[in-house]
């Protein structure tokens, strides 16, 4: 049975308001408190670009390259920020990247974002022919190093993508057959395995529809999440571990993540009590702000004695692919940051049996490992 998990903190930090968050560049700055979750997020925007680079020279003339931020995962709505790839003859690459012709007001670029495409290299919407709103870049498959790194560094700090995860990329040739080969880093795929991943839910969820009850026309909420989570484990629904409060468990290392889904509003929380027993100071706060600043998505707080990391998914309008990210961000984040925690703070993890809890008075209330 696990401890109920806060829908809110229950103690702010001393001395009054939570910190703003940083502008999402800010996650890729190089501080020593965020140090391992700036390494990771940077290890994976290498990953893309090393793929990238070595994708293009494989690519046949006529063939085009398609990144995109996911509007539905980044939150740009109807804003698409998107760069576009030609290979030609002889490897000559010609590449066009959205101008604010494109985006609607509000997600516009601004000065400082337009000197900035043209300080990577791009030129100016119309200068290149053929661009028109759009900003043009040519190349050669020869300066696929080059090219990629300057793809990727527009994607993130100019069009603000978080992590290479919040991309997507569609490769095919000049029929529209898609292309394969090597995934693109965390990048998810329009073709290949990640398409049939996300196929498979769909078929997944649609067997569901037809052997349960459905509400409202709708096959309900709790059986839609079990069904993704169980496709995601490659499990039957009916295996998973649900406790008695009906939370998925979903073990990651020395962490335990939750999936708890709410009635009213229709939301699934995706949460880990990452450290229990642990005593709440001043600098615990501050460094549990400063790590939820520069997380892609999710937030880190202290309730009850308890450090919980929580990504919460909304229910209406519910989305399987939001959901995957979620577990999939949870699963790495919880299993990380418990072991780092800990050893800062102290307290006890979730599976670390040897943990030392925080001194108390006897008969004093402790939330427990719940185990």
């Amino acid at each position: 049975m696990t401890a109920d998990h806060p829908s809110a903190p229950t103690a702010e930090p001393p001395g009054g308001a939570r910190p703003q968050p940083e502008q999402p560049e800010s996650i890729l700055l190089d501080e020593a408190s965020t140090a391992d979750l700036r390494a990771k997020v940077t290890h994976a925007w290498q990953d893309f670009a090393r793929a990238l680079a070595a994708r293009l020279p494989a690519l046949p003339t006529g063939a085009h390259v398609e990144l995109t931020l996911d509007p539905t995962a980044s939150g740009t709505g109807d804003a698409v920020y998107s760069i576009g790839v030609d290979v030609g003859a002889d490897g000559r690459l010609s590449a066009r990247a959205v101008g604010n012709a494109s985006l609607p007001q509000g997600f516009r670029l601004n000065r400082a974002s337009v000197a900035d495409m043209i300080a990577l290299g791009w030129s100016p919407p119309g200068v290149i022919e053929g661009t028109r709103d759009y900003f043009g870049l040519e190349g050669t498959t020869a300066d696929s190093t080059r090219v990629a790194a300057l793809l990727s560094r527009t994607l993130r700090d100019v069009y603000g993508a978080p992590h290479p995860a919040f991309l997507v990329y569609l490769i095919h040739d000049a029929e529209g057959e898609p292309l394969p080969g090597d995934p693109l880093g965390t990048a998810r795929s329009e073709f290949g395995p990640d398409a049939d991943v996300e196929a498979d839910l769909d078929e997944a969820l649609a067997q569901a529809a037809t052997a349960e009850p459905e509400q409202d026309g709708v096959l309900a909420l709790e059986d839609r999440v079990r069904t993704v989570v169980s496709a995601m484990l490659k499990s039957d629904s009916d295996r998973l571990q649900v406790d008695s409060d009906g939370d998925i468990n979903i073990r990651a290392g020395s962490a335990m993540v939750f999936v708890r889904v709410r009635d009213n509003p229709p939301l699934v929380d995706v949460f880990s009590p990452v450290l229990t027993e642990v005593e709440p100071t001043e600098r615990l706060y501050v460094r549990l702000s400063e790590l939820t600043n520069r997380m892609p998505i999710g937030r880190l707080y202290c309730a009850d004695d308890t450090v919980w990391a929580s990504i919460p998914v909304f229910g209406r309008n519910f989305q399987a692919t939001h959901l995957m990210l979620a577990v999939q961000v949870m699963t790495g984040l919880a299993d990380e940051l418990d072991d780092r925690l800990h050893g800062e703070f102290g307290g006890k993890r979730f599976f670390g049996e040897g943990d030392k809890p925080v001194r108390r008075d006897e008969g004093e209330h402790r939330t427990g490992m719940y185990l």
